[in-house]
């Protein structure tokens, strides 16, 4: 059964950093893509960033671009999101979320894993 935990989230002031993690149990694919994903009330889900385990390609989306990294430590099998020079507009629900694959994949439909979220929120 696969499982995973997110942590890191948190309260920051504008301009602040954090660093998030989620844990990944039971997800054994070689070839995979995991991605974070983040909704805020009364919109819709929407992809941050994704990582494909072939090659080491990313995606981001165009808000986040040089500001948050996602990457992971195979060993520990636990990806990351480093979140850097936040704003008011980046606080949400920051998901977790994975499935096996030959590519990027950057839709909330195309992932059938999901953690249970971290609240980020970055006051002004």
């Amino acid at each position: 059964q696969v499982q995973l935990v997110e942590s890191g989230g948190g309260s920051v002031q504008a301009g602040g950093s954090l660093r998030l993690s989620c844990a990944a149990s039971g997800f054994t694919y070689r070839y995979n893509c995991m991605s974070w994903f983040r909704q805020a009330p009364g919109k819709e889900r929407e992809a941050v960033a994704a990582i494909y385990s072939g090659d080491g390609n990313t995606y981001y989306a165009d808000s986040v671009k040089g500001r948050f990294t996602i990457d992971k430590d195979n060993a520990k099998n636990t990806l990351y999101l480093q979140m850097n020079s936040l704003k008011p507009e980046d606080t949400a629900m920051y998901y977790c979320a994975a499935r096996p694959g030959f590519r990027l994949y950057y839709r909330a439909e195309d992932f059938g894993h999901w953690g249970q979220g971290t609240q980020v929120t970055v006051s002004s």
